[in-house]
């Protein structure tokens, strides 16, 4: 089987529909379901099938995704061991990361990696962690985040690796009767106005986990991604939040730790499987442990 036609496959795997992956190839729609139909022929067996107007991959199809990874990475690591031959630099490694992640994160892995050969291009993905799978399809490296009861967003065709701990704190405005204390139970936040981000980030999962421990459907009136705006909300007396504790930045709010619930995120790293193999991304995962472990001393 040819390593191009497998490699469409696997670009088809990702992106979902022919013309997607026409695009992501920079080929024509019909070039794209000629080299699937060749590469079927070669492989002996039914690789897609029609889903209404589109195709999906037959059971042989995801098998023979999962083994493409393989031998796209096994090409990945020869080509980074001929560069390294010819002397020139270790390689690009593309990586995505969330906003807050990249604020605490990124500048340390960059200086971690000056001089190192490596060009690590970087690009926040404000994405949950359900969003994995699609964003290994443009990106080497993922960081993402994920509530720390929520599972691993692991499967055959993704690797992830938690990387550090951060906690969820509470932001209340100055002069909120609960700002004296050194930390707050859920059930005392049972009637308030919340700003909270869109579901299915972990700031959010936490605030569910508050409402069940006070029975009480928080009333949200504001649900906005960027937590500096969160903050200046918060500080103006618009409502109280939940931010990462690393997140804060504003001294015009008090943040308090919460009592007696788990409230935290995890960072994880997510990559291909065979990803580690290939010495420019060993080098990057390396580099992120490094600066998450100094965090987190």
């Amino acid at each position: 089987m040819d390593a191009t036609r497998l490699r469409v496959l696997r670009e088809l795997a990702d992106r979902g529909t022919v013309a997607a992956t026409a695009r992501a190839l920079s080929m024509t729609p019909s070039a794209v379901s000629q080299q699937l139909k060749i590469l079927s022929r070669e492989a002996g067996v039914t690789l897609l099938e029609p889903a209404g107007r589109r195709l999906r991959l037959t059971d042989a199809g995801q098998a023979l995704v999962v083994r493409a990874d393989d031998v796209v990475a096994a090409l990945d690591r020869a080509a980074a061991e001929m560069s390294a031959y010819r002397g020139s630099p270790r390689g690009r490694v593309r990586v995505a990361l969330f906003p807050s992640g990249a604020a605490l994160l990124l500048p340390g892995l960059l200086d971690a990696l000056a001089g190192s050969g490596v060009d690590v291009q970087a690009r926040d993905e404000d994405l949950p962690a359900a969003a994995v799978p699609a964003l290994l399809a443009d990106y080497d490296v993922v960081l993402t985040h994920r509530d720390e009861r929520a599972p691993d967003t692991s499967s055959p065709r993704v690797t992830t690796e938690p990387l550090m701990r951060e906690p969820i704190d509470l932001i209340l405005p100055p002069g909120h009767p609960l700002a004296g204390q050194d930390a707050v139970r859920p059930d005392q936040l049972a009637d308030e106005r919340w700003i909270s981000v869109r579901g299915g980030f972990p700031v959010d999962d936490v605030l569910m986990s508050v409402a069940a421990a006070t029975g009480v459907q928080p009333h949200v009136a504001m649900r906005i991604n960027d937590f500096r705006v969160i903050e200046e909300l918060v500080a103006g007396g618009h409502g109280v939040a939940l931010l990462a504790r690393h997140a804060v930045t504003s001294r015009a709010v008090v943040q308090l730790p919460l009592a007696g619930v788990r409230a935290a995120r995890i960072y994880e790293l997510a990559r291909r499987p065979a990803a580690d193999d290939v010495p420019a991304v060993a080098t990057v995962l390396q580099a992120f442990r490094d600066v998450a472990a100094r965090i987190a001393e």
